[in-house]
């Protein structure tokens, strides 16, 4: 939609105050779209966010993640980590019923026990399960020698046992995944594949319709443990895929919530120090959370590859100090994200992170020197189409230090493609956080991930650093790891096998009617403790 268009449409709105009155008679029932669209209610295959959002509303994990990223008790009551961290005892709740199904005797939900847990954790690293998140399992959980069995067991209907292989201290936040959601295994297995569409959780909404494509109707559970919870009486989620007409139906009032915003209405919303315009405040709820995505160009700095003159530490360091973030994130941005001074691991997730590479041309210039920089050749910034204006922004701020960039715009499988193969030595990048912990991101530098295995597509091997990893894994001290985590950063931002960019955040339109909604900076979207007024 044009310009011009866009902003005739909204000051029609306004006139009208049509913002977010809400025409609905539904009072308790919450209205979502997902224009991205989703494949599975099955937590076997919550891999999207998508996936992830509404299979939160329909299952409980053992563990979850409160809004601060602390460790909080779900499924388990309590816990604890014994025989040198390799082994995790967990007591389960003993009021937690799986949501009634026609196919429990009866009809009615029976008890969820230990061996639910058990059985959901093998089926998800149950090749003919095919889930995306066996990982989570693999060569982390220890087998057993006869059965050759992961080893999950279920002493008594109360108590889950995990051993593990070696020490894993972040094993924890990896079980607050959705892939570690538990399930019924006679529905599961009534259903077999079809489960996706008749899904039986513990959470607090259980699935009532399900229209392909087109629809999910949710209703409250009546039943669910953490009484009184929830206070919904129903989620209603649309997956129209024009995010105009998310956007417009928001302002309407026929959406609760709007995730995400769409890059053509930033201008018309925000203002370029990333606040609402005047003529909005107050019509909704504007927010902007926190979220553990870094964005960032990587470089292939693996020297067996003839790829001068980013294999030179200096004229990488060189490229760093060029950067003006904070004009980069103000322009194009709408300060509505935060500059990349800290690192590559978001300083909200590691406590004590310092600055790096805060914009210094005549620094940069100094280091092309010193490194005997010659601008005959240029280099190949490799991207794609979304992130163009961010190419181009970072090739002017090299040309103005003397280094000659030239853009590849390329579909996004070309660039995943191409990183894996080793196939460009600059290149976008994002890392979006798997799990809320410092290692999740320092992994991606951990010589043992080279594509195309793992996600060092930079090729990055430092023997210092690797020791370093390996260490935090075993690490019981918390304040020992941070520190350990701390150096990690520091051997990599003095390397400079990235640029980081900046940190992203998820931007929320909410109406004035809505309370309680979660401010994850795993971008969760919790509705168990929203309320309408």
């Amino acid at each position: 939609m044009p310009r011009g268009l866009i902003l005739f449409f909204l000051s029609t709105m306004l006139l009208l105050g049509g913002c977010q009155k809400h025409g609905h008679q539904d009072k308790n029932v919450f209205h979502w779209n997902i224009a991205a669209g989703f494949n599975s209610l099955d937590p076997a295959f919550a891999k999207t966010q998508s996936n992830i959002w509404l299979v939160n509303q329909v299952f409980n994990t053992l563990v979850e993640l409160d809004d601060s990223l602390h460790i909080q008790s779900s499924l388990a009551k309590s816990w604890e980590i014994a025989d040198s961290g390799k082994e995790y005892i967990f007591h389960l709740r003993n009021d937690v019923f799986f949501q009634d199904e026609p196919h429990f005797p009866g009809g009615k939900g029976r008890k969820m026990v230990a061996s639910d847990v058990v059985y959901s954790f093998n089926r998800i690293v149950n090749p003919k399960t095919a889930s995306t998140g066996a990982w989570v399992f693999h060569d982390k959980v220890a087998t057993d020698s006869i059965t050759h069995q992961y080893a999950f067991e279920a002493p008594d209907d109360s108590t889950v046992i995990i051993r593990l292989l070696k020490p894993y201290r972040p094993f924890l936040q990896l079980l607050t995944l959705k892939y570690c959601s538990v399930v019924p295994h006679e529905i599961v297995d009534f259903y077999g594949t079809e489960f996706r569409n008749h899904v039986i959780g513990t959470g607090p909404f259980m699935l009532k319709y399900y229209y392909e494509g087109e629809k999910i109707i949710l209703n409250r559970n009546p039943d669910y443990f953490e009484k009184p919870l929830p206070y919904l009486d129903a989620v209603v989620v649309s997956f129209n895929p024009s995010k105009q007409d998310e956007f417009f139906s928001f302002l309407k009032g026929d959406l609760s919530m709007m995730v995400g915003l769409d890059p053509s209405f930033k201008d018309n919303l925000l203002t370029s120090d990333g606040k609402l315009k005047d003529q909005f405040r107050g019509k909704f709820q504007f927010k902007k959370i926190p979220y553990l995505n870094t964005e960032f160009i990587g470089i292939l700095v693996d020297t067996t590859i003839d790829h001068l003159p980013l294999t030179n530490k200096k004229v990488r360091q060189a490229v760093n100090y060029a950067i003006d973030r904070n004009k980069m994130i103000r322009y194009l941005k709408n300060n509505s994200v935060d500059a990349g001074e800290y690192g590559f691991v978001p300083p909200y997730l590691l406590p004590g992170s310092k600055k790096y590479y805060e914009f210094n041309p005549e620094k940069a210039r100094q280091l092309l020197k010193e490194a005997n920089y010659s601008s005959n050749e240029p280099i190949t910034l490799t991207t794609t189409s979304n992130y163009l204006d961010l190419a181009v922004f970072l090739q002017r701020e090299l040309e103005d230090i003397g280094i000659k960039v030239v853009i590849d715009n390329v579909p996004g499988s070309s660039l995943s493609d191409m990183k894996t193969q080793s196939k460009t030595n600059f290149f976008r990048g994002s890392w979006v956080a798997d799990y809320a912990d410092p290692e999740n991101f320092l992994s991606v530098f951990y010589s043992k991930n080279w594509s195309p295995n793992g996600p060092n597509y930079s090729h990055f091997k430092n023997a210092e650093f690797d020791s370093l990893y390996e260490q935090s894994l075993i690490e019981s001290n918390d304040s020992a790891r941070n520190q350990e985590y701390l150096q990690m950063q520091d051997i990599v931002m003095d390397e400079a096998p990235v640029i980081v960019l900046y940190y992203d955040k998820v931007i929320r339109l909410v109406g004035n009617n809505i309370s309680g909604l979660d401010e994850s900076p795993i971008n969760l979207v919790s509705l168990k403790r929203v309320r309408m007024r």
